[in-house]
């Protein structure tokens, strides 16, 4: 079937209803690729969260018998659920990725009521049995695994003691990395305290400069973050001299000097899993983590900086979580409140739901999640 009329990848199919193509999307099913729907909130090349999904969809294209069709720059509106739409009617799409974390509730949980048919996963979704329809789930990865390592490097390097996050939102899943960082830095130094700065939303580069800014004035010498791109955060630091640890891809290249080490995505592995599932006609997985020993993350290599000892101190940490033997939240355990967040003789592995609802920010953390 080929279309002789061009149309916008939000704009919806116009002359034939959604049941129809679908349904000429499943009886060609033999004979076509697999096609699979990536949707992106950013750039594809941002240097960080949208680039991670978007070399993982890269490496899927080489795949036989799978076709890819991607959108960059779909706000969190109901513009991704007409880019969804327009993937399922116009290009046959049958497995959905819509990336950003405001894509989930409602919009794929609306396409997905629409679509019984079709598949779609979301990136960093609680996904929870009997709530949610059968045909959406959610894939993740520990990846504060790496921001402990992170840490280590960071609490290692560091001259003044005083680390620095700027950050989006204080959502679960952005102060579990915060915490992370802050206890592999305290594990080297007790007396480290990491200052967290909340932009207010994922891509805010001017917000982030600011912050970076700020931070190096207060004598800050090593930052990190999690934001959509850390680009400004690390080109930032690297400008007045200071370090910084990556996060989502490898960000080496914009700071020669001053990049110790990066806490990175592997999606690959993560979405291969899920293509091979489909072409056995299997459904993919619901609630989908994985950490270090799944190969869902991995750190970035060390930088110049990072001292001999510094990298024996990170690598055996990394050979302990590789074992699933190594526990970052264990109690006795205080909030920046002073309160009691994990009591005394409680470890929590990495899969403890509890982590997945995280709502304070460990001692040392200087600021507030309001």
């Amino acid at each position: 079937m080929s279309h002789t009329f061009k149309i916008g990848r939000r704009g919806l199919l116009v002359g034939a209803s959604s049941a129809a193509a679908v349904g000429l999307a499943g009886t060609a099913q033999a004979q076509k690729p697999l096609v699979v729907g990536f949707i992106y909130v950013g750039p594809r090349d941002d240097y960080g969260y949208n680039q991670a999904h978007a070399e993982a969809a890269a490496i899927l294209k080489k795949m036989p018998g799978i076709k890819v069709v991607e959108e960059e720059k779909v706000p969190e509106t109901v513009a991704v659920e007409k880019s969804m739409e327009s993937m399922i009617n116009l290009d046959g799409a049958t497995l959905m990725f819509p990336t950003s974390f405001g894509y989930f509730d409602p919009h794929m949980l609306k396409e997905a009521a629409k679509f019984p048919a079709i598949q779609f996963r979301h990136c960093g979704g609680l996904w929870q049995e009997g709530k949610h329809p059968k045909n959406t789930g959610s894939y993740f990865g520990y990846i504060d695994e790496c921001q402990y390592l992170n840490g280590i490097a960071a609490g290692s390097t560091t001259k003044s003691g005083k680390l620095g996050f700027v950050a989006a939102k204080p959502i679960p899943q952005v102060l579990r990395n915060i915490n992370a960082f802050t206890l592999g830095a305290k594990s080297v130094n007790p007396k480290i305290t990491t200052q967290v700065i909340f932009t207010g939303d994922w891509a805010m580069p001017v917000k982030e400069a600011e912050a970076t800014n700020s931070m190096i004035a207060q004598g800050i010498d090593v930052v990190t973050c999690h934001v959509d791109s850390p680009k400004v955060v690390i080109e930032t630091a690297e400008r007045a001299g200071i370090f910084t640890c990556g996060y989502h891809c490898n960000q080496s290249k914009l700071a020669p000097k001053g990049y110790l080490t990066g806490a990175e995505w592997n999606w690959e592995k993560v979405y291969v899993d899920f293509i091979e599932a489909m072409k056995k006609g299997q459904a993919p997985g619901n609630f989908v983590r994985g950490g270090l020993k799944a190969g869902f993350v991995r750190p970035s290599a060390y930088g110049p900086a990072v001292s001999a000892e510094a990298r024996t101190k990170a690598d055996a940490v990394k050979a302990e979580m590789l074992t699933g033997n190594f526990s970052i939240f264990k109690g006795a355990l205080k909030d920046n409140k002073g309160n009691t967040a994990i009591p005394a003789g409680t470890a929590y592995s990495q899969t403890e739901p509890k982590l997945e609802s995280m709502n304070y920010l460990v001692e040392g953390v200087v600021g507030s999640t309001s």
